[in-house]
């Protein structure tokens, strides 16, 4: 069976080769037009005068256009309807694009949009958490705030409470290739749009609106991107509707490219944060409650913040049964970039807040971090009980539950009554947002690690470590990752596909989701080749494609293979069921025990190739194509009560690390880091491996060595690989031991998998929060260490533990 095997990228020969396709790649007819914004040099204010003409004169130059020479607003947004393609006049940050230049060449439109001579009126802008709130610049008319239990009684009597604030940066994507898009007209007004989107449906739908067109007269494909990370979720639409409206106003092709530059200077990045915190505890360290604020600096524009500060809410217990646990939420904005989706959308930030928390508690009782985490976690689901056993991989329902709850994303209504946790039935553990924990497996897994990893010996050697040696110091950390999966807008967990089979036996499909290097096309051809028991290379994926599957959703929340493999089993076996139930009729056997397997199908006593089969059935007209549809189950959600079931299961694993630093400089190095993590029943173990890696690098990068710096002007200081600083090869850990936890999902996902794509990225907390150990280590004050945690920030941090600060 293809499933389950541990089979290379679809695409990998492409890749080492240099021949895959992107789309600065595809050919372009004679004429093409390459297209460049004029960007906004001031953080907030408004244009006085702006003069273009030299801009109109520069050579190469076909057109430009201001915003009133748009067909529309042309809006950019995925959520509120407030990001226009070009600026009305009134500025919201240093970079925002304010008029379009169509060239003969790439180059000569960046060269021209460098002529403009435009007059500012700037005013005050706003940056900071406190000079937001200061001036209540937010997205919602005030605070989300959800609780389980009274966290203000827990508190007050608690016999051991601490409190503290931790701050969070952002983080750039760095997708390796940047941004882009390519639109041709077709006749009656159509268009083709090739874009490098995690989104087709949206870029379809904002192409549509921008030209006041239906969405059937705009045609989104997508092949492969290279990297998405979230930042080409929505990030992306301003090009495609870019070069859409160039398209159709001159009838020549029009291809749009950020250099790195401009990608990092336009672009949103992942939400900084700022997180307050108290907690009561037990002489134990049993955490009795938790009071937290949270305040997300989400930039000029809402795109997805509203969901992605949700979502660090949902996270804010992360593995712990917590009895009082009180989430405030603050979504800030600011003149900078509109932050956007990144990989975890909020539940990193969440998740680091309580690993904060739970390392603060150990230092305060001089325990192991380790034994508080055990102390506090959920415990580990009973596998005995009815409806848990998860059983043989399932066939695709006949039917599923009709879904509820949906909330619409975009409403600014003032914030409903604090959510509460309703009591939760005897023995039933829930989360501070209702939710049964019903697949928990980190005790089990923690144990695994601990024991696997050597943890309680490495604890010792550290220890002693520190004791002989003064100027180098070592941490050890340990750290658990609960994560969510599903879309917390309801209404998006659903996915479709279109599956051909030809009369050689030779297999198609389309579906909604899109490959950006995580192997998603891969495992979906492992399900098709699985159902009809055929060997994969006679299965091909082709590109995403509005036109073959309308209406789908982001390839995000990490529910790509979830989804979108569903939705493919779905259309096999209605194709199978066709195939076994004529060719039953025809060697006159029953269609129950016709068996597909090893290339053949097997009927009765006859063994035909499968090409033979569906060769037979399409010369009885019998329908080889199908369309397949999955919605996922049992998921609702209110987020304005801040209650139900969000995610449909929970995706787990641990890592630890081990670090060794320089109390002189501040520098450090990840010497060793071991991974269990759950990936379920893995469709692929290879891909799935290699995720876990990948998002572990990260997830370490964007707590390390990844820094985002704006000056006193709000301009981008760190806007190209020289000055910002993603993890490089040398820097992931000496030694990197990676396994799979050997489990099956308890819930009815495509045979028993889990998601792959988010989770892993949380473990990179694991190595944070060794570097914090390590500081502990200079002195007695508990060290505070705010992320990224460049050597200039462990080395003030070194320097605040040995004053006892």
């Amino acid at each position: 069976m293809s499933v389950t095997k541990p089979l290379p990228h679809d695409a990998a020969p492409l890749h080492v080769t240099g021949k895959a396709r992107y789309i600065d790649d595809i050919p372009v007819p004679p004429g093409c037009l390459h297209l460049a914004f004029g960007l906004s040099e001031i953080a907030a204010g408004h244009i006085a005068e702006i003069d273009l003409s030299d801009v109109r004169r520069a050579p190469g130059v076909v057109g430009v256009w201001q915003a009133e020479d748009l067909p529309s607003d042309c809006d950019c947004s995925p959520s509120l309807h407030d990001e226009p393609l070009l600026s009305d006049g009134t500025l919201h940050y240093v970079g925002q694009p304010v008029f379009l230049v169509a060239a003969t060449s790439h180059l000569a439109a960046r060269k021209a949009v460098r002529k403009a001579h435009i007059t500012y009126e700037a005013r005050e802008p706003v940056f900071s958490v406190d000079a937001a709130l200061a001036a209540d610049t937010r997205f919602e008319d005030g605070p989300r705030i959800w609780e389980k239990g009274d966290s203000v009684q827990a508190l007050e009597a608690a016999p051991n409470v601490i409190e503290g604030s931790l701050e969070m940066g952002g983080q750039e994507h760095f997708y390796l290739e940047g941004q882009a898009a390519l639109a041709l007209a077709q006749e009656n007004g159509d268009l083709l749009v090739h874009s490098s989107t995690q989104h087709p449906t949206e870029i379809q739908h904002k192409v549509a609106h921008a030209l006041h067109l239906p969405m059937h007269a705009v045609r989104v494909e997508t092949r492969r991107m290279g990297g998405g990370f979230g930042g080409k979720e929505s990030q992306g639409n301003a090009l495609a509707i870019a070069c859409a409206v160039v398209a159709s106003a001159t009838g020549r092709p029009a291809k749009m490219r950020y250099d790195r530059d401009d990608d990092m200077v336009i672009t949103g990045k992942r939400h900084d944060f700022r997180i307050d915190y108290s907690a009561g505890f037990d002489d134990e360290g049993k955490l009795l409650a938790v009071d937290f604020l949270q305040y997300a600096r989400c930039g000029w524009a809402q795109d997805l913040s509203i969901p992605v500060a949700d979502r660090a809410m949902l996270h804010a217990d992360n593995a712990y049964d917590i009895p009082a646990l009180r989430v405030e939420s603050h979504r800030l904005k600011t003149n900078m970039q509109s932050a956007t989706a990144y990989r975890g959308f909020g539940g990193p930030q969440g998740m680091l807040g309580i690993e904060r928390v739970l390392d603060h508690v150990a230092h305060a009782l001089g325990r192991d971090p380790l034994d508080i985490r055990r102390a506090n976690y959920y415990a580990d689901y009973d596998d005995t009980r009815p409806g848990l056993d998860p059983g043989p991989p399932p066939e695709p329902p006949a039917t599923l539950p009709d879904e509820s709850g949906d909330t619409d994303l975009t409403s600014r209504g003032a914030p409903g009554p604090v959510g509460h946790a309703p009591a939760a039935p005897a023995g039933v553990q829930t989360t501070h947002y209702g939710q049964p924990v019903e697949d928990f497996i980190l005790n089990a897994l923690t144990d695994k690690l601990a024991e696997s990893c050597g943890y309680a010996e490495r604890r010792a050697r550290v220890a002693q470590w520190n004791e002989e040696t003064p100027l180098l110091k070592r941490g050890l950390a340990l750290t658990p990752v609960k994560f969510g999966i599903s879309f917390t807008l309801t209404h998006l967990n659903q996915a479709g596909a279109l599956v051909h089979v030809y009369q050689d036996g030779s297999v198609a499909m389309n579906h909604g989701g899109t490959e950006m290097g995580q192997g998603l096309f891969q495992k979906v051809a492992q399900v098709a080749a699985a159902r009809f028991g055929i060997p994969l290379d006679m299965v091909r994926i082709t590109a995403t494609d509005t036109a073959k599957v309308p209406n789908t959703s982001a390839t995000a929340a990490s529910s790509g293979s979830d989804l979108n493999g569903m939705a493919v089993q779905v259309a096999c076996d209605t194709i199978r069921d066709r195939m076994a139930e004529h060719l039953a009729t025809l060697y006159q056997a029953d269609a129950a025990e016709v068996l597909f397997a090893d290339g053949y199908v097997h009927v009765g006593e006859e063994s035909l190739s499968f090409a033979e089969a569906a060769k037979l059935c399409y010369e009885g007209r019998v329908s080889l194509s199908s369309t397949g549809f999955y919605k996922t189950p049992k998921v609702e959600w209110d987020r304005i009560r801040g209650q139900g079931r969000p995610f449909y299961y929970f995706a787990y694993g641990a890592a630890c690390t081990e670090v060794v630093l320089d109390t002189l400089t501040g520098e450090y190095r990840i010497l060793r880091t071991d991974i269990l993590h759950d990936a379920g029943s893995s469709l692929n173990p290879a891909l799935d491996i290699g995720q876990i890696e990948g998002g572990y690098v990260q997830g370490a990068g964007w707590l390390t060595t990844e820094e985002l710096v704006w000056d006193d002007k709000g301009r981008l200081r760190t806007h190209a690989p020289s000055t910002y600083k993603i993890p490089a090869c040398s820097d992931r850990p000496e030694i990197f031991n990676v396994a799979l936890w050997d489990g099956r999902n308890v819930e009815e996902t495509v045979y028993r998998s889990k998601a792959v794509g988010e989770p892993p990225f949380m473990l990179g907390i694991s190595a944070f929060l060794a570097l914090s150990d390590a500081i502990g280590a200079c002195g007695e004050a508990y060290p505070a260490l705010d992320a990224p945690a460049t050597p200039e920030r462990v080395l003030m941090a070194i320097r605040k533990a040995q004053d006892g600060v």
